[in-house]
């Protein structure tokens, strides 16, 4: 069982919002997940991340890989380095 932490699309058109969520890497993108971790809107400016450190971190403690997007994501907010902080400590 490969699980993912991505983006879920929501919304309605030309307004999208995303769920950030745990999923199996087989399930359909807007289909059945794990967990819910947060959220982000890309039409805010600036746009709105949030996710809950505290889930983010136990999903990849539990061998969760991040999509390009979802990483890119919180290593711009900067969770992802607090993450790993974390674990070097």
């Amino acid at each position: 069982m490969a699980v993912r932490i991505r983006l879920m699309r929501m919304g309605r058109r030309n307004r999208p919002f995303y769920r950030v969520v745990a999923a199996e890497a087989s399930a359909p993108r807007d289909g059945k997940f794990l967990e819910i971790l947060g959220y982000y809107d890309p039409v805010k400016e600036p746009f709105e991340f949030k996710v809950d450190p505290e889930k983010v971190k136990k999903w990849l403690d539990r061998g969760a890989e991040p999509t390009e997007t979802v990483r890119a994501l919180l290593k711009r907010t900067g969770i992802l380095k607090e993450i790993q902080q974390k674990k070097a400590a």
